[in-house]
C-alpha cells in the first residue's frame, strides 16, 4: 500500500475518508502534499490545527495516535480525565480518545458535555488523575480544533515531557489495530459543582453591585459562567443573544478571539443600550477573560496587562503571607514587579504560556496570581491559585468583585488604573500582530532580525538585544528577540520583545513604554505620548518585518 492507501485503510472517519478520495480522483497534487508531506507536530501546546484528511490536519486518525502516545508514557491503572469544546469534531474526537486509553489499561473519565477548559484543568487534580486532555483550539478560526495535554498538576505538560509524548506518537502503527475500550466513566454535574465551589476561595469580598453585559463568543462558557455569577451573589449578567449558544462556525465574528477587531462590538452594543458598568467576553473555551469599561469617549477594551495588574493588587489586598508569590511573562508588562515589591512579596517572569507559569518559583513559594497579557489570568486565595492554567471565569468573577468594591466606595476601574500609574509610573503596552498564510516567512522575518538588528525602534535607541533562543537569565531556550530601547524625552524606559506565536499563524510584537508620572501630574498627556510612542514603535516595527 502506498501512504494515502494505508491512511484510507485505517481511517474510521467516513468524512475524511472521501475527502481523500476525492482529492485522489482529481489528481490535487498540491492539496495532497499539503496534508502529506509533513504532520502536526505535537509539542508544550500539544496539537493544533485544520481539521481535514491526512498527517498534517486534525483527524480521528491524528487524535487516536496522539491518545495512545499518551497512554504509552502513563502506568496502567492510571486515570485520565478528558474533556472537549463544542467545535466540529470535538466530542468525537473525545470519545475516540477515551477509547483508546481504556484500551490501553487506564482509567478515562470524560467529562459531562461541552465544558470550558478551566473545568478539565481544575478536574485534573480534583480527580487526582496522571493526565488530561482537553479538545479544544480555544479561539482559532472555525476550521481547526486542538489537543491540549495537562498533566497531574493540573498544568500544561513542557519538556522534555513532549518530547517523550511526541516519540511515543511517532511510534504508533496503524490506529485500526489498536485496542479499544468502552468501560470510561461519563462524569456528571458534581464535577462543575466542584469547580464552582473552588471558586469561593477566590477574594471576592462583599461587594456585588456591578451591572454587567457578558458574551461566551459562541463557545461553551456561558451555563459555567453564569452559575458562577449566581452563586457569588452577583446580579445576572446580560447576555448577548445572538453569541450566547455554542455555534462551532462563530457565525457573527470573523475570528473568534476578543483581542480581534470587532470580536466584541454586539456585547460593547449591548452595554450601551442597558447601561452597563462593565463588559466581560470568553473566548470559546472560555480560559481567557477580557474586560471593557466606559469612559467620556465612550466604551474602551482593557488589555490584557491593565486587566493582570489590578487583578494582581486586588489578589495581593486580599490574601496574606510572604511566601506569595505572583507571576507573569517575559512579553507582558514589567508592572507586577514594581507591585510585588509594593506588597513585600515576589515577582516571577516565565516564558510564555500558562504551562511555564505555572512551573515558576521555588517549593517554598504560594502562587497566588499569574497572568499573560493575551487575556489569560489565574486566581486564587490564601489557599493559591484555583486552577493551574488560565481561567477565565475565575478571573471574571474577581475582576467583577473590585468593580463593585471600587464602585462602593465612589471610584472607578479608571480611578485604579490611574492610581497605579501614579503610584508606579504608567506602563502602557501594545502589539502587532502579522498574520501570515505562509509560515516560511515568519521563520525568514526572524532570521532576518537576527542577521540584522535594528540600531533604532520609534526614535529611540536599541540599548541591549537578546536573543531569547540562547537562554536568558536562567529560562529556558524559546524562538523570540528582546530589544531594550533608550529613555525618550519624557524620561523612562521603552522594550520589544518578537516572537512567532505558539498557537496561530502570526508573528506577534509585544510593546511596553513607562513613563515617570510626576506628583500631581495630569494623566491624560501622558497617557497620549505614551500611545504615541507605541504607534511609532508599531510603525517602524511593520515596516521593518511586513512580509
Amino acid at each position: 500500500m502506498n501512504e494515502y492507501e494505508t491512511w484510507l485503510a485505517q481511517d474510521p472517519d467516513p468524512q475524511t475518508r472521501a475527502e481523500l478520495e476525492r482529492l485522489l480522483r482529481d489528481g490535487d497534487e498540491a492539496a495532497l502534499a499539503d496534508r502529506f508531506g509533513a504532520r502536526l507536530e505535537f509539542g508544550t501546546a500539544g496539537l493544533r490545527g485544520e481539521l481535514g484528511a491526512g498527517p498534517n490536519r486534525m483527524n480521528r486518525v491524528t487524535v487516536m495516535r496522539a491518545a495512545a502516545g499518551l497512554a504509552a508514557r502513563l502506568r496502567p491503572g492510571d486515570g485520565v480525565v478528558i474533556g472537549y469544546d463544542a467545535r466540529h469534531g470535538s466530542e468525537r474526537f473525545a470519545l475516540d480518545t477515551a477509547a483508546v486509553v481504556t484500551g490501553a489499561g487506564m482509567k478515562a473519565w470524560l467529562l459531562p458535555g461541552p465544558l470550558p477548559t478551566p473545568v478539565l484543568a481544575f478536574a485534573v487534580t480534583h480527580l487526582g488523575a496522571a493526565a488530561g486532555v482537553m479538545v479544544t483550539a480555544s479561539h482559532n478560526p472555525p476550521r481547526d480544533n486542538g489537543y491540549k495535554v495537562y498533566w497531574g498538576d493540573g498544568a500544561q505538560i513542557v519538556p522534555p515531557l513532549d518530547a517523550e509524548i511526541s516519540a511515543a506518537i511517532d511510534a504508533v502503527g496503524r490506529v485500526d489495530a489498536l485496542p479499544l475500550g468502552a468501560g470510561w466513566t461519563v462524569l456528571g454535574d458534581e464535577i462543575v459543582q466542584a469547580y464552582l465551589d473552588a471558586l469561593a476561595g477566590l477574594p471576592l469580598g462583599e461587594a456585588r453591585e456591578v451591572s454587567i453585559a457578558y458574551t461566551p463568543l459562541h463557545g461553551v462558557g456561558r451555563d459555567v459562567f453564569l452559575r458562577a455569577f449566581e452563586r457569588a451573589g452577583f446580579p445576572a449578567p446580560s447576555v448577548v443573544a445572538e453569541q450566547a449558544d455554542p455555534d462551532p462556525d462563530f457565525s457573527t465574528v470573523a475570528f473568534p478571539n476578543p483581542e480581534e477587531p470587532g470580536a466584541m462590538d454586539l456585547v460593547l452594543g449591548l452595554a450601551a443600550g442597558s447601561g452597563a458598568d462593565l463588559v466581560i467576553a470568553n473566548d470559546p473555551d472560555a480560559d481567557r477573560c477580557a474586560v471593557a469599561i466606559p469612559g467620556p469617549e465612550g466604551w474602551r477594551a482593557l488589555t490584557g496587562d491593565e486587566v493582570g495588574g489590578l487583578l494582581a493588587e486586588h489578589v495581593l489586598r486580599h490574601t496574606r503571607g510572604d511566601d506569595r508569590l505572583i507571576v507573569t511573562t517575559i512579553v507582558s508588562s514589567s508592572l507586577l514587579g514594581p507591585i510585588a515589591r509594593a506588597h513585600g512579596v515576589r515577582s516571577a517572569e516565565s516564558l510564555t504560556g500558562f504551562k511555564w507559569i505555572m512551573k515558576a518559583g521555588g517549593p517554598d513559594d504560594r502562587l497566588v496570581f499569574g497572568y499573560e497579557e493575551a487575556l489569560g489570568h489565574s486566581v486564587g486565595g490564601d489557599g493559591g491559585v484555583v486552577v493551574r492554567d488560565k481561567d477565565g471565569i475565575g478571573a471574571a468573577l474577581t475582576f467583577a468583585a473590585l468593580a463593585a468594591e471600587a464602585a462602593r466606595g465612589g471610584r472607578t476601574v479608571q480611578d485604579l488604573l490611574d492610581d497605579q500609574a501614579r503610584r508606579y509610573g504608567l506602563h502602557a503596552t501594545s502589539q502587532l500582530s502579522i498574520r501570515v498564510s505562509d509560515l516560511s516567512l515568519i521563520i525568514e522575518a526572524m532570521a532576518g532580525l537576527r542577521a540584522r538588528p535594528p540600531a533604532r525602534l520609534g526614535g529611540r535607541a536599541v540599548e541591549a538585544y537578546d536573543d531569547l533562543a540562547l537562554g536568558i537569565g536562567g529560562l529556558p531556550p524559546t524562538d523570540g528577540l528582546r530589544y531594550r530601547l533608550s529613555a525618550g524625552d519624557a524620561g523612562g524606559s521603552a522594550r520589544v520583545v518578537v516572537r512567532p506565536s505558539g498557537t496561530e499563524p502570526k508573528l506577534k510584537c509585544y510593546l511596553q513604554v513607562v513613563l515617570p508620572v510626576p506628583d500631581g501630574a495630569d494623566l491624560g498627556p501622558l497617557r497620549a505620548r505614551a500611545r504615541d510612542d507605541l504607534e511609532a514603535l508599531r510603525a517602524d516595527l511593520a515596516q521593518l518585518i511586513a512580509p
